[in-house]
């Protein structure tokens, strides 16, 4: 939260994968920086037996039925991460996925980037990236599919949640076909402003956004400074018109 008021940013949303447990801390973080705090989640929808990554804003985290959603899918996590050791034992690149799973048991999202960081810690490769490439990426020798409720579902579990739904970085999903019948199952918003969108892929979105009658979202995908999908925090921001019609949307009828 200092990072974001150093970068003059005024609201962020802290949408962590398949967990909520960081929001009480960033939102008291955020009162004492002066920053208005939006409490989201990003989950991981599976669709045509590939991830679809879908945002949470504004959600309840109290929301049992999302608690209880949120419980199953780190577990499937962990079932990924047994499941990819395994694989890399076979590949002859075996890891310790203690830590990981000691990780998980905290109740923090354990994935693939755990177990890149470990590919490297055995010295198996360099960089976290080298690992995603030789061994992680979808399709790769120690990819481990993953199971989960389709994109409609999860729409409706943010719903639920008093939360609004947008499709996450969709330049980077290639799922342009599900987004029509997304948006009649009540999708809000798709993300338009991302770090991977060129100013094509801005302009297409915020367009297909407007024909579908949806409202537009985006923000940095800040995983830290260093390491797998290093960035800069505010580097991308969603202008106020775009955050206000987005927030404006809660308001449903």
């Amino acid at each position: 939260m200092r990072a974001a008021q150093a970068a003059g940013l005024t609201v962020i949303a802290v949408t962590d994968h398949d967990t909520t447990n960081g929001i009480d801390e960033a939102t008291r973080a955020a009162a004492e920086a002066g920053i208005e705090l939006v409490p989201g989640i990003e989950i991981t929808s599976v669709c045509e037996g590939r991830d679809l990554h879908m945002l949470g804003y504004f959600i309840d985290p109290s929301s049992t039925e999302l608690s209880e959603f949120l419980a199953r899918a780190r577990a499937d996590r962990v079932r990924r991460i047994l499941g990819m050791a395994e694989r890399l034992a076979a590949l002859g690149a075996p890891i310790d996925p203690a830590p990981i799973l000691e990780t998980a048991s905290r109740g923090k999202s354990v994935g693939r980037p755990h177990v890149a960081s470990a590919l490297v810690e055995a010295g198996h490769v360099k960089t976290r990236d080298e690992a995603f490439q030789r061994f992680l990426d979808f399709g790769g020798p120690a990819y481990i599919a993953r199971e989960g409720a389709t994109p409609e579902v999860v729409v409706g579990i943010i719903h639920r949640a008093n939360g609004l739904a947008s499709v996450a970085h969709p330049g980077i999903s290639h799922r342009d076909h599900l987004l029509p019948a997304l948006a009649k199952a009540g999708l809000d918003a798709i993300e338009v402003r991302h770090p991977d969108h060129d100013p094509d892929n801005e302009r297409r979105y915020r367009a297909l956004a407007g024909e579908l009658g949806l409202r537009v979202t985006g923000g940095s995908d800040f995983h830290g400074e260093t390491g797998y999908r290093a960035g800069t925090l505010g580097a991308v921001t969603l202008p106020a018109a775009d955050y206000e019609g987005f927030a404006a949307s809660r308001a449903r009828p």
